[in-house]
């Protein structure tokens, strides 16, 4: 007996494995079926995680993140804004050619899926704002989808490197989103506690 349960439990484990994490659909949505997985590896100071980006879920909030992923928008820019039990936020590059993505915003995708803990979603300040911002959930925020933010991928490993990050900055807010764009480096160096930072990003 004992070779038949190590070989069902082995069975079930591998199954296990086999399941791909995704996204969880809002209760009552007519959600499209996740069939194209995009991996992308980030490598911070604290750690690296990996990230599924779903394109079907969201397509524009995907390609955008492909793109500035492609065009090493992320590297070496900090995490500015970490709110614990919250949102950990990212996607300020102030060094050239990088700042044109600022005022080049992209269009609202309808919400289909749950912005649940270890998803990511675009930040914008009204509709059709999103540009380079982007957040991780802490927590189940799908309240927020209320508000016309998306979910289009998740962390599907390494979850616990985006919760090391530390706050810095204003408890809500995080960093100067202004004085990064305009000052960058000049304005990092004054700080006095530094944030993580992502060192670089590159799709798998």
């Amino acid at each position: 007996m004992k070779p038949v349960w190590l070989l069902t439990l082995w069975l079930m484990t591998l199954s296990a494995w086999a399941q791909p994490a995704t996204l969880t659909p809002l209760p009552g949505a007519k959600a499209p079926a996740l069939t194209l997985v995009k991996r992308v590896r980030f490598v911070t100071t604290v750690g690296n995680f990996m990230v599924e980006v779903y394109p079907e879920a969201a397509p524009n909030a995907a390609r955008r993140f492909l793109e500035l992923v492609q065009k090493g928008f992320f590297d070496f820019t900090p995490v500015f804004r970490v709110v614990p039990q919250f949102v950990c936020q990212f996607g300020i590059n102030w060094r050239p050619p990088h700042p044109e993505f600022k005022e080049n915003t992209f269009k609202d995708d309808p919400s289909y899926f749950q912005l649940s803990q270890g998803t990511l979603a675009f930040a914008k300040s009204g509709p059709d704002s999103n540009s380079t911002q982007v957040f991780i959930n802490y927590r189940d925020n799908s309240r927020l989808v209320q508000q016309g933010f998306t979910a289009f991928a998740r962390v599907v490993e390494g979850y616990d490197i985006a919760e090391r990050f530390e706050a810095v900055g204003d408890e809500s807010m995080g960093l100067d989103q202004d004085q990064l764009w305009d000052k960058g480096d000049a304005y990092l160096k004054k700080l006095p506690k530094q944030p993580a930072y992502i060192l670089f990003a590159e799709v798998l």
